[in-house]
């Protein structure tokens, strides 16, 4: 049977396993248990009442973090002639077409969001198996697919903390909010923003309560589980 550090079994002692925090209680919590060498990431984790099962209640959608994620974002984007001249004018850090797709197939992926153009979507389709078991695969519905002008807002914004939220086949949605060094009102007005996008993406078939848990957790620590009223009542500022 596995062991905690003394870390965690520490961490695990400060929180009352009984009782939902509000969002602010949970993030002062998270601030006290004892720290790592590193900055830790702070991920929110919701159960729904949605059926993964039928497409009509599936959950996706994207939202900006006004704080960011605390971490560089490196952006690849797919595109050709004009296209790809606008997107290396605005900073992209990888940009390219069919070279881009090879070296993709060969495994590469050091990147944390892709664009692409349309008329470079019948050419990369075939990166699906690739790109899409890591969530990175260019999508219309989460506005990765651009037109050629719109490629520096979506550049800008992905650095900003752009994030795309879905939910997976158990019917949870894993989202990142930030670093355990944020303040903590950043991790409040991240944490009201990605509430408010998920509640406007609540499918209308799903039926009774939307959110059923919602937890914050560290890298390295115990989970804290969430008044729901309290955070589903959260909006971006």
């Amino acid at each position: 049977m596995a062991s905690h550090s003394k870390r965690y079994v520490a961490s695990y002692k400060l929180v009352d396993k009984q009782k939902s925090y509000t969002a602010e209680e949970a993030v002062k919590l998270l601030k006290e248990k004892p720290g790592c060498e590193f900055d830790e990431s702070v991920d929110l984790h919701l159960r729904t009442g949605s059926d993964p099962k039928q497409s009509d209640q599936l959950v996706r959608g994207v939202v900006v973090l006004p704080h960011g994620r605390g971490k560089t974002i490196r952006v690849a984007v797919f595109a050709v002639g004009e296209a790809a001249r606008i997107a290396r004018e605005a900073n992209a850090d990888f940009v390219g077409d069919e070279d881009l797709a090879k070296r993709v197939e060969g495994g590469w992926a050091d990147f944390e969001v892709a664009l692409a153009t349309a008329d470079m979507m019948g050419r990369i389709g075939r990166l699906g198996r690739f790109l899409g078991r890591k969530g990175l695969m260019p999508n219309p519905r989460t506005g990765t697919v651009v037109q050629p002008q719109d490629l520096p807002r979506a550049i800008n914004e992905a650095r900003k903390g752009r994030i795309e939220f879905r939910m997976d086949r158990t019917a949870i949605i894993h989202c990142p909010l930030g670093k355990i060094g944020f303040e903590d009102k950043q991790l409040l007005e991240n944490l009201g923003a990605l509430m408010d996008a998920i509640n406007r993406a609540k499918p209308t078939t799903v039926k009774g309560q939307f959110i059923r848990t919602a937890f914050l957790t560290t890298t390295m620590g115990p989970s804290v589980k969430l008044d729901l009223s309290s955070v589903t009542a959260l909006k971006a500022e």
